[in-house]
């Protein structure tokens, strides 16, 4: 079994989880859609951009912060929304936005949460997003910004991408059920983790506090009910309205085209999240890190840009922000560390990222991360300049040209 202190960085923290987790529930969180193409791309992608540093320059000091989407950061990096956390960890999404909030960043808490708008805006008084899955009645929609309204939440952010749900085949493979129970193609994953199922059983269950159900019920059927409620005609005059009843930063999450964009930016929204779902609802699609440059290119200074996606370094912060993104999101590595350590091993995975954010600022020569640009990207695939000054020459010489 790893230690907490054994664990340098996220990869570290993901194979923890897989030791401390029953297999199906280990692959609900590590697991996309069909092929799971675009989830391996999020990260896959980093690597196709490198960093160029600038040298002699003052680094002594390194400044990280942040506005966005109205939240004071202390760094550029947000903890995206997730559902069904406490199934992971008692510590769940209270002691999430807890570490969030000791680490100087925001959390964005789920409607698929099992904690309350309420037992969250209670337990910090960090920045927080509420994430809304857009429902097909609005009196239940608005009923849940008036609860964000009262918890003092700082912004909300309405997720695009999931009208439909993603085929995640990895959870039919391994029998996952929601909420968990025993068949005979999981059983043998959850007798291999006695302590994870004495936790889940001791913790008395988990609910979904935030759907608005006309009454109650099990996990399980409070999930069939709010899926039965989600919206599949999302249009842009709908977000205006719910936009204009907040009144306060509302975002868009889950766009990747620029057109998209650029329609969020005529609606007025306060920004964007370039996000896939991690890979969890269309497979095939572009790794975000792909996208955001564009996107940011279309919108200029109308809207705040956050990609979401892959982020598994320090150095893959960095490389968004170089492309103009405000900041980034991270979902999955949060999970891992909070699934094999509760809120102690967020606080430490988070600060494993803030210092590898920080020390490639300073490799790299910024002290500041709006010094953060393009001009420190370069491809993979760069060809150096005397060899395209060589090809130029020679194409030029083949078509009948003078050198």
């Amino acid at each position: 079994m790893r230690r907490l202190e054994d664990c340098l960085n996220v990869v570290d923290f993901e194979s923890a989880a897989r030791d401390v987790l029953p297999g199906p529930v280990f692959h609900y969180i590590d697991g996309g859609a069909d092929d799971e193409v675009t989830k391996r791309a999020n990260t896959a992608a980093f690597e196709q951009y490198h960093l160029i540093p600038r040298y002699l320059r003052d680094i002594r000091a390194i400044d990280m912060r942040r506005t966005v989407f109205g939240c004071e950061l202390q760094w550029p990096l947000m903890l995206a929304p997730t559902g069904l956390t406490r199934v992971f960890h008692p510590d769940g999404e209270v002691g999430v936005a807890e570490a969030a909030a000791a680490a100087g960043t925001a959390y964005a808490l789920s409607t698929m949460a099992t904690s309350s708008i309420e037992e969250v805006g209670a337990a910090t008084q960090g920045p927080k997003i509420f994430q809304l899955y857009l429902l097909n009645d609005d009196a239940l929609n608005f009923g849940l910004i008036d609860r964000c309204k009262a918890a003092n939440f700082d912004a909300i952010c309405v997720t695009v991408d999931t009208i439909v749900a993603g085929n995640r085949e990895r959870d039919h493979r391994t029998g996952l059920t929601v909420p968990p129970r025993l068949n005979r193609r999981n059983l043998r994953h959850f007798v291999q983790r006695p302590a994870w199922c004495l936790r889940y059983l001791a913790a008395g269950g988990v609910g979904l506090p935030n759907v608005p159900a006309a009454s109650g019920g099990d996990l399980g059927s409070l999930a069939a009910y709010f899926a039965s409620k989600m919206e599949q005609n999302i249009t842009w005059s709908r977000l205006e309205r719910l936009m204009a009843y907040w009144g306060k930063p509302f975002v868009v999450k889950g766009l990747q085209s620029v057109e998209d964009a650029r329609n969020a930016a005529a609606c007025g929204v306060a920004g964007i999240i370039v996000s896939n779902h991690g890979g969890r609802q269309l497979d095939g699609g572009s790794a975000t890190i792909d996208l955001v440059a564009d996107i940011v290119d279309a919108v200029g200074d109308r809207l705040e840009v956050v990609m979401d996606g892959g982020v598994r370094r320090g150095s893959h912060v960095v490389k968004a922000l170089a492309m103009g993104a405000r900041a980034c999101m991270i979902g999955r590595p949060y999970l891992y560390s909070l699934s094999a350590f509760g809120k102690a091993g967020v606080a430490r995975a988070l600060t494993l990222l803030r210092k590898e954010t920080e020390r490639t600022l300073a490799l790299i020569g910024c002290a500041s991360v709006d010094e953060v640009g393009r001009h420190h990207l370069t491809v993979n695939a760069r060809v150096p300049d005397f060899l395209r000054e060589r090809r130029v020459r020679t194409e030029f010489t083949e078509i009948g040209g003078r050198t």
